[in-house]
């Protein structure tokens, strides 16, 4: 430890009792050990004055932040101060003890505050007071001050103490600074993804005479594994497209923008859904990483023959209702994308005024409530049958179900109604 400055301004520095110092010591290593495991910048700081406020009976306990680009030094955590606030900055080497130490990188105590030319008052109380400076390894990081309401308040044992605990404090705050960076970055960059993701979604649903069409994706993240599209085609047909790639966050939107490009350049060459899912199979089988696979359903919708056909690659049954009642559509064979070469057998729909298709997601049936019921096959069949019913007011029936608990998994909705 390197000597205390401006201890030498104290002619007779007051002894502490070791019965003290004993507690002292206590209350550093309890503090030390206590900010040593918060990572959240904010928490941390405001802990670290909190603690010392009460450790050691200050008036006031702070902690200016170093800000490299304007040359500054920030006030982020407080206790006891009145006149003044978070943000309040101070110029290096111009402002204050917290000015002076910055520049000096030395310790700079104040037995009597109203002697020291660079402090600044702030609270009456005060009648002495240490500002400490904040390094990991060459690098400042903040400055620490604390105010006592007593001449001469920190004896020599005890400014020690509080220097061994500020290296403890510089590592912490510059751990947990790093991290609210990278956090901050990773932020952004999802925020990123997010609207990249986003604008490869519909920007509306299809208007076609006679038909209903609807669809909407709610990401349990940033990004997510789920998405839905409409692929017109120049005869007038349309295609559909409800997909689910195993996994979540950024490296399932990864494979999802991927697949949603092979997907269409296929769809365009005008082959069958079961020709479309084959060719796109044998793309995904080549390319993807192991233990990656893609469930998806895709239809293609004739208006003028008031037909569909799909085929589904291992993807929930769609939801079929019509005079005859409701149905889930089963295939009679058809895997996961990405898994293993097959084919993918096609069911073609006659749709009947008043019909619906519903395309879904397991984010909508396995949503679940406070007692962790899930919304299930009843519930969508019932909201399906509604008269208004749309994508987006299944997907509103399944948040208000959740009832605050959230979309746990993407989930994602496409509606086709046949108009009466």
């Amino acid at each position: 430890m390197g000597a205390v400055p401006n201890l030498a301004r104290v002619d007779n520095p007051r002894p502490v009792p070791s019965a003290d110092l004993i507690q002292d010591l206590q209350r550093v290593q309890k503090a030390a050990q206590k900010i040593a495991s918060i990572l959240d910048l904010d928490q941390l700081i405001d802990s670290i004055v909190h603690e010392l406020t009460q450790s050691f009976g200050c008036v006031e306990a702070s902690i200016f932040l170093h800000d490299e680009d304007r040359e500054e030094m920030v006030l982020t955590g407080v206790r006891g101060c009145t006149q003044h606030g978070k943000g309040w900055s101070l110029k290096i080497g111009r402002e204050g003890m917290v000015g002076y130490v910055a520049s000096t990188g030395q310790m700079r105590y104040a037995p009597d505050v109203d002697k020291d030319p660079y402090y600044i008052g702030c609270e009456e109380a005060t009648r002495s007071e240490v500002a400490i400076p904040l390094h990991a390894g060459e690098r400042l990081v903040g400055v620490f001050t604390a105010s006592h309401p007593e001449l001469d308040g920190f004896p020599r044992q005890q400014l020690r103490l509080l220097q061994a605990f500020c290296d403890h404090v510089a590592v912490a705050i510059n751990n947990a600074r790093r991290i609210h960076l990278e956090r901050a970055a990773l932020d952004r960059d999802a925020e990123d993804a997010r609207n990249i993701q986003q604008a490869l979604l519909p920007k509306s649903s299809p208007y076609i005479p006679g038909f209903a069409i609807s669809g909407l994706s709610v990401p349990a993240r940033a990004v997510g594994g789920d998405w839905y599209d409409f692929i017109p085609f120049p005869d007038g047909r349309l295609g559909i497209v409800l997909a689910d790639v195993s996994g979540k966050g950024t490296g399932a939107a990864l494979l999802m923008s991927a697949t949603r490009g092979m997907l269409r350049s296929l769809a365009e060459a005008c082959c069958t859904p079961g020709e479309v899912l084959t060719k796109l199979n044998q793309l995904l089988v080549n390319d993807f990483p192991a233990g990656r696979f893609v469930t998806l359903v895709y239809g293609v919708l004739d208006p003028a023959k008031r037909t569909m056909m799909f085929a589904n690659a291992g993807h929930l049954p769609p939801l079929f209702i019509d005079n005859d009642g409701e149905h889930f559509l089963e295939v009679e064979h058809g895997l996961p994308l990405g898994l293993v070469c097959g084919d993918y057998s096609e069911t073609e729909l006659k749709l009947s005024p008043g019909s619906r298709l519903v395309f879904y997601s397991d984010g909508i049936t396995e949503a679940v409530d406070g007692e962790e019921e899930e919304f299930g096959l009843c519930r969508l069949t019932e909201h399906a049958m509604k008269p208004n019913a749309s994508a987006v007011s299944i997907v509103d029936d399944v948040r208000s179900f959740a009832n605050g608990c959230g979309v746990r998994d993407d989930a994602t909705v496409v509606f086709v109604g046949v108009n009466r």
